[in-house]
């Protein structure tokens, strides 16, 4: 590991049901977090496209992985010398979609991960129109000695995901959300980032999307489980360091990882 590592910037917006308006604002963001120094840039689920509820239009707007707005995130990273970490909706079969992320740098796509558990729960059912993507492989990708690992949304109540990234090396978990909103969703959010980050002595990269659909509170949480950059309820950009020194001290402090006595296999 490095011994120092890029800063990073979670960009909370509301991405809307225009793709043009959506490449745009990620565009704007990108921008302003350069000029804070970021050089790892993370924003929300569904950065391409986005209405609610959830329709056929999903599927309309669809992507490939050369499409439009991965085109978008490569030129922009182009520009900026920087890494890009972002949700899409991508074309599938049968008249779903891949709610997916796309991690991309100025060499191109580093990083795919399709959405693994689909949010079938507080009485939404995101599987009527997305395809949960295949297990196998843990998506991850390096940037100035750091690995970064991507799961989305719902995966952040299944410690597993996390722990598969780990055990493919990740020291930063990286977390787009549309973090829905309701009765105590914003204490499960914050809860549930903090788990991840201390039981896995990893950083949490997680943006979401603003209030009124989302509950905003994009952050990024050290090893520690230490909040140490944020953004409240509504649009906006927040940078922090990442220390890739505290990791190794962490993981020395508290070895779990080390220490742990059982592995995550893949359900059939």
């Amino acid at each position: 590991m490095a011994a120092s590592a890029p800063l990073v910037a979670v960009c909370q917006f509301a991405p809307t049901a225009s793709r043009e308006s959506n490449r745009a604002r990620v565009a704007e963001l990108v921008a302003e977090a350069t000029a804070r120094g970021a050089r790892v840039m993370v924003l929300p689920e569904y950065s391409s496209f986005f209405t609610d509820p959830m329709d056929e239009s999903l599927a309309a707007n669809a992507e490939t992985l050369d499409g439009d707005f991965v085109r978008a995130l490569q030129e922009l990273a182009r520009t900026h010398g920087a890494a890009i970490i972002a949700g899409m909706v991508e074309q599938a079969d049968a008249g779903r979609v891949h709610n997916t992320l796309v991690a991309v740098t100025d060499a191109g796509v580093q990083a795919v991960y399709r959405k693994q558990h689909l949010y079938d729960a507080f009485g939404q059912t995101e599987s009527d129109w997305i395809a949960a993507g295949e297990l196998g492989q843990s998506a991850v990708f390096d940037v100035d000695g750091i690995r970064f690992g991507l799961m989305t949304c719902y995966d952040l109540r299944f410690p597993e995901v996390a722990r598969t990234l780990v055990d493919a090396g990740a020291d930063a978990l990286v977390v787009p959300a549309e973090w829905v909103r309701g009765p105590l969703k914003e204490h499960h959010w914050s809860t549930l980032l903090t788990a991840r980050a201390i039981e896995n002595t990893t950083y949490v990269i997680a943006a979401d999307h603003p209030a009124p659909i989302g509950i905003g509170l994009s952050q990024v949480i050290d090893p520690q489980g230490v909040v140490v950059a944020g953004v409240s309820s509504g649009e906006g950009v927040a940078v922090a360091s990442l220390d890739a020194a505290l990791i190794a001290r962490t993981r020395e402090v508290n070895p779990v990882l080390r220490l742990r006595r059982y592995r995550v296999i893949p359900e059939a």
